[in-house]
């Protein structure tokens, strides 16, 4: 393949960005989206100029560290993380040929400031997870693995909401930078479980305040983070925190 990249380059948060293009040639179909840009960097080290910063870890679709938007889309054409996506994928595309070029930038949001070309700071995430503090647990031997029954349908369902990875692709693609998605995955799983009773009320307003303070935007209903959610978190996990959230409007819930 030879390909044409388009890419995001800005030195650090506090100066402005702009798209550099390079130009790169015999790019094999077997290769993986960071393994091409892992070829462009080579080149441009042997060339004495500063390579592109990107951040992945694990390549496995697993950590969320990985996430860039291809071509207007959150980790690309594929569902997946952007660690995952090959360069078959980005061929196979019907609006793609040879020699064309290829855009690439950083997730876009004021909650994830850009520290490098396309690294973003996406500890406002980790910042909503603390908000929701801790769950109340009575110290001392280990209960017996089922003494606390939990029906099928509430232990499934919480299971697909902890399935989130965090890697913020729901907020690049909101129209918004929402981050509801992630936010409801994470109150969702909790407060369908038993442990996470004690706090359930207070830990929803404390996470959607602190989402707030982050600078994400509000949900509109638009469906767009759930279309690109690696880990196929459902949308009705906003309902899920809606509820909780009038629950606790209505039990008197504030902020300690």
């Amino acid at each position: 393949m030879n390909i044409k990249l388009k890419i995001w380059r800005q030195k650090n948060k506090d100066t402005a960005g702009h798209f550099e293009e390079y130009s790169l040639s015999g790019i094999e179909e077997h290769m993986s989206f960071l393994e091409m840009l892992d070829v462009l960097n080579e080149r441009l080290f042997k060339e004495g100029k500063e390579p592109v910063a990107f951040d992945s870890d694990c390549r496995e679709g697993i950590c969320g560290q990985c996430g860039l938007v291809i071509n207007g889309m959150a980790h690309g054409p594929i569902r997946s993380t952007t660690c995952q996506l090959h360069m078959r994928h980005i061929a196979e595309d019907p609006s793609f040929s040879d020699g064309d070029t290829i855009t690439i930038e950083p997730w876009r949001a004021t909650g994830f400031p850009v520290l490098k070309d396309l690294i973003v700071d996406r500890s406002a995430l980790d910042r909503i997870v603390q908000a929701g503090g801790y769950i109340s647990v009575n110290t001392g031997a280990a209960p017996e693995a089922h003494s606390v029954p939990v029906e099928k349908p509430k232990a499934d369902r919480a299971f697909e909401a902890a399935a989130c990875i965090g890697c913020g692709a729901c907020v690049a693609a909101c129209p918004n930078a929402s981050a509801m998605l992630f936010t409801a995955a994470k109150i969702t799983h909790l407060g369908l479980l038993p442990q996470g009773q004690p706090e359930r009320y207070i830990r929803v307003i404390n996470m959607l305040n602190q989402h707030d303070e982050e600078g994400f935007g509000g949900c509109t209903n638009i469906g767009e983070c759930a279309a690109v959610c690696p880990k196929s978190v459902p949308i009705d996990v906003i309902s899920q925190l809606n509820r909780d959230m009038g629950k606790a409007r209505f039990k008197g819930v504030h902020v300690h």
